[in-house]
């Protein structure tokens, strides 16, 4: 249950980050001519494709590791599906995000707009202009965007790491209330690629016994 609750954590958190999401108390005040350069075409990067479909590894706080398979169609529609031996599934149809454990089987849902979700999946990203937004530090070969996922959080509880050149996203970090922190990094990503709609159905109780077709 810890590992299926991380999993629906870090989805929250990337989405409210990335795509304007919630208030934050403060952003940096002092933006070089780099830092702006930098956001302003991460956006544009993160505004350029309706669709995108790659592979995920995360790392749990305890270095237990999950792999899987994610796609995402804007606006309004993910799928982040876990390989074996896990058993999580995060869908949203674009009004709805189901998570499922089939271990368990049960399945949660939640509507779209209770959740940052719905940023994220949306589109006119403006990192520049995001008060979520806390630090922005140039390391070699990449971008680090420190954020707040909430009103109440002090510190950036979420990081984001982006390629330099390129600005595509690599990977997210997130540090729970308790100061653990989990890793998810992405790979073999594909924008514009083709996406079947049954991807994005809702699960039912066993969510892995029909396996949609891509």
């Amino acid at each position: 249950m810890r590992r299926f609750a991380l999993a629906l954590l870090v989805m929250l958190s990337i989405s409210s980050a990335i795509a304007g999401g919630l208030p934050a108390p403060s952003r940096p005040r002092d933006l070089s001519d780099a830092d702006r350069a930098a956001l302003d075409g991460i956006s544009a990067s993160l505004n350029s494709f309706a669709t995108l479909k790659g592979e995920f590894v995360q790392i749990d706080p305890d270095g237990a590791v999950d792999q899987g398979l994610f796609y995402i169609s804007k606006p309004g529609k993910m799928r982040f599906e876990y390989k074996p031996p896990a058993a999580s599934l995060i869908v949203s149809d674009g009004s709805t995000v189901a998570v499922a454990n089939t271990r368990l089987n049960t399945v949660d849902r939640y509507p779209l707009s209770e959740t940052p979700l719905e940023l994220v999946l949306g589109k006119n990203i403006d990192l520049r202009n995001n008060p979520a937004i806390a630090s922005i530090r140039h390391e070699q070969g990449a971008i680090v965007i420190g954020a707040r996922t909430n009103l109440n959080q002090p510190n950036a509880n979420i990081s984001l790491v982006f390629s330099d050149p390129g600005y595509e996203l690599r990977q997210w970090t997130v540090i729970d209330n308790q100061g653990l922190s989990t890793t998810v990094a992405l790979r073999d990503v594909v924008p514009g690629a083709q996406l079947a709609p049954s991807l994005f159905q809702l699960p039912d109780k066993n969510p892995f016994a029909r396996r949609p077709q891509e």
